[in-house]
């Protein structure tokens, strides 16, 4: 075993545990401190055979176990969990050495702690992790940013320890400074807050319309999983819906509470999103439908509303209408994604981070949650394209779409007629309608906000901001 570890974990809940463990199972000598030290020695304990491990109990013997320069990965709550360890751990370090923070932290923290660690020589790199548990010990996509002398002396690790593409590619690369890897994971996990809700919505309408049974929706979403729709999410979808549970022989799905809980990144997108002015309706719906399914006490309520007489569907209309709400899945997903990346390339700019949206794509294409087959797709699109304004605007994307609408179109009207609740369904088709518009409301708008507020307006025959007398003769006046 090496004297001294060539980086570091602090922080071994699960995800912490596991990191480690991947990155002595890829032969690198791995120091260790937590909080508890039992943990420590509980993970040396029962995976120690895995690789090379230090266990350390205290801060001072953790930083001393790393070699130079020092790279200190930290693996615990976000917030002022990640405060109190980085004013632990700082005063420790040295000129050149690193700090890289592998939790959920909002990416203004993380511009803030690096400006602040760079005052003192400190790299701070602000890393995206996804795949969860399973990612982390075996190869997740991870997203790292902070300066580029950073990522010359960790990159190659992470490199490693990450997910592998089906070519072979690392699921991993410099997104940008400062706080651009956080940024991108939160992205990230808004983008996947959209594609789970869609699959619900999928699941809902196959259900309540089709009739189908949760096992036979099983098999629907397995035979989706060979096609366009290959993705970690379809494919545990299939597993989910499989599973029968023991106690009461009843699907699993429909023992458990229809509640959803939810972290803080997918309200995060869709907050820094109303900030850059960036329609994500589909990942916003997708927030709100959990944020809905939540509040019991509205739902009980409300259970006198009044709905439409369901009519269940015949054996034959069942399968069409199968088929159809798989084109309205697909073209919902794109347009989730195309929300997502519009979102990255709006943060890109307004924090001068250069982020490459055809290597996001890319080692999304392995180890995270929204893995999928067409992220092959959307990569060769941007690498084609970089300055591709939508992936709307992709003529392969675009055609697929436009040969799947009269599907999507049908499956809304039917969810509609039969009282099923698609918020992103529905508002995916509405950004997709709206982009094609030749002329939006909007202008109505702009009349309304010059009567009651004077905010001007302009014209589509001639340049110049305009203002009309409303009170008066209506006279228009340039501004």
């Amino acid at each position: 075993m090496s004297s001294t570890a060539q980086i570091g974990v602090t922080g071994l809940a699960v995800m912490g545990r596991n990191l480690a463990r991947n990155f002595a199972r890829n032969g690198y000598t791995v120091a260790l401190h937590n909080r508890t030290a039992a943990r420590t020695h509980e993970l040396v304990e029962h995976f120690g055979d895995e690789g090379d491990f230090i266990a350390t109990e205290s801060a001072e013997d953790f930083v001393a176990a790393l070699e130079r320069p020092r790279r200190l990965v930290v693996m615990v709550k976000a917030g002022e969990a990640t405060d109190a360890v980085i004013a632990e751990f700082a005063p420790l370090l040295e000129s050149g050495d690193m700090i890289i923070d592998g939790g959920n932290a909002h990416f203004a923290d993380t511009r803030r702690r690096e400006r602040e660690l760079r005052e003192q020589g400190i790299h701070f790199v602000g890393t995206g992790v996804s795949g969860g548990e399973e990612g982390a010990l075996n190869g997740p996509s991870i997203m790292p940013g902070g300066s580029k002398e950073s990522y010359e002396s960790l990159g190659p690790m992470l490199e490693k320890i990450s997910a592998k593409a089906k070519d072979g590619a690392p699921c991993v690369t410099h997104i940008g400074p400062d706080g651009a890897g956080h940024y991108v994971k939160m992205v990230h996990n808004g983008i996947e807050y959209a594609d789970m809700q869609l699959i619900g919505e999928a699941y809902q309408l196959l259900r309540d319309v089709a009739g189908y049974s949760a096992e036979e929706i099983a098999g629907i979403f397995r035979t989706w999983n060979t096609g366009r729709l290959d993705s970690y999410l379809i494919e545990i979808t299939a597993d989910v819906l499989s599973h029968v549970d023991a106690a009461t022989g009843k699907p699993f799905v429909d023992v458990v509470v229809d509640q959803a809980e939810q972290k803080g990144t997918g309200r995060w997108t869709v907050q820094i999103a109303l900030d850059l002015g960036v329609p994500v309706s589909g990942i916003a719906e997708a927030v709100f439908a959990r944020s809905v399914s939540g509040h019991a006490d509205l739902r009980e309520a409300s259970r006198h509303l009044a709905g439409p007489t369901a009519r269940k569907l015949g054996t034959d209309e069942a399968a069409a209408f199968a088929d159809q709400v798989e084109q309205a899945l697909y073209a919902s997903k794109i347009v989730s994604y195309t929300q997502g990346f519009h979102e990255i390339a709006a943060g890109s700019e307004e924090y001068d981070w250069n982020v490459d949206l055809g290597k996001v794509a890319s080692i999304w294409r392995g180890g995270c949650i929204i893995r999928a087959a067409f992220l092959d797709r959307i990569t060769s699109a941007y690498e084609a394209q970089p300055q591709l304004p939508s992936l709307l605007s992709d003529k392969s994307f675009a055609e697929e779409i436009a040969a799947a609408q009269d599907d999507w179109r049908s499956v809304i009207a039917t969810a509609v007629t039969q009282g099923v609740p698609t918020p992103a369904f529905a508002a995916t088709l509405a950004y997709y309608d709206s982009l094609r518009a030749e002329r939006l409301p909007a202008a109505l708008t702009q009349g309304q906000r010059d009567y009651f507020g004077a905010h001007t307006y302009r014209r589509v025959d001639r340049d110049g901001v305009f203002h009309t007398l409303w009170g008066g003769d209506k006279t228009e006046v340039e501004s």
